[in-house]
């Protein structure tokens, strides 16, 4: 829920929806504050004008197609198959999880974007416009104006955005790249306890990543 967040410090409106129910998201909700609602999946769906999609990827055939036709979405999820098992055509490379995805979303246009930091360097990395630690986060998709709409909400949520082509080309940015997550943060001191090693990971603060450095990073991913 970080971008959820984002987006309200942004002076945005968000309505927030998960599988168990609006109910149980009634702290968050009264957390955020006005700016924020909570919802079912479909009523989510139907309500936003840009939709983000963070769920399990083996869950992504329960997104509603139906409520998200027409709707440009964001889809955040990366392929992890100790947890999603195994998925036909992603360990062989034939596909991407965002192309599985906007199969599914047939009738929506799919772009894939927040993918590759962690959750707290997210909340914390984020700079105004023009900022010069600012860092940037890539993006790819199928339909060019999907791709703005995703830029400017990147912008609005404090990152710059890097066109890294299309769906097809979203490996690029999947976990075990060279611009997944890594480049974001410090580096760890080594010889730490599990205790420190989770004190650090939520009390460092990330590193920038700006826009030439992401265009750097994902020109040298192989697959």
């Amino acid at each position: 829920m970080l971008l959820a967040r984002l987006a309200v410090a942004a002076g945005l409106d968000v309505v927030l929806s998960n599988s168990r129910g609006p109910e149980t998201l009634a702290d968050l909700v009264a957390e955020l504050g006005d700016h924020a609602r909570a919802a079912t999946p479909q009523e989510a769906a139907r309500a936003g004008d840009l939709v983000v999609a963070t769920i399990p990827l083996k869950a992504y055939e329960q997104l509603p197609a139906a409520a998200l036709a027409d709707k440009t979405v964001i889809d955040t999820m990366n392929y992890y198959p100790d947890r999603d098992g195994a998925i036909a055509g992603l360990d062989t490379g034939d596909s991407t999880s965002s192309e599985l995805v906007q199969r599914h979303l047939a009738d929506s246009r799919v772009v894939k974007a927040f993918n590759n930091i962690d959750f707290r360097r997210l909340s914390t990395s984020a700079r105004p416009s023009g900022a010069p630690d600012r860092s940037a986060l890539p993006l790819a998709g199928d339909d060019p104006a999907a791709k703005v709409e995703a830029a400017r909400l990147l912008d609005a949520l404090g990152y710059d955005a890097v066109d890294i082509g299309t769906l097809t080309d979203s490996w690029r940015s999947q976990p075990g790249t060279p611009v997944y997550v890594q480049p974001y943060m410090a580096e760890r001191p080594e010889g730490l306890s599990r205790e420190e090693a989770e004190r650090w990971f939520f009390q460092t603060p990330g590193v920038p990543v700006p826009v030439d450095r992401v265009k750097e990073l994902v020109d040298a991913a192989t697959r």
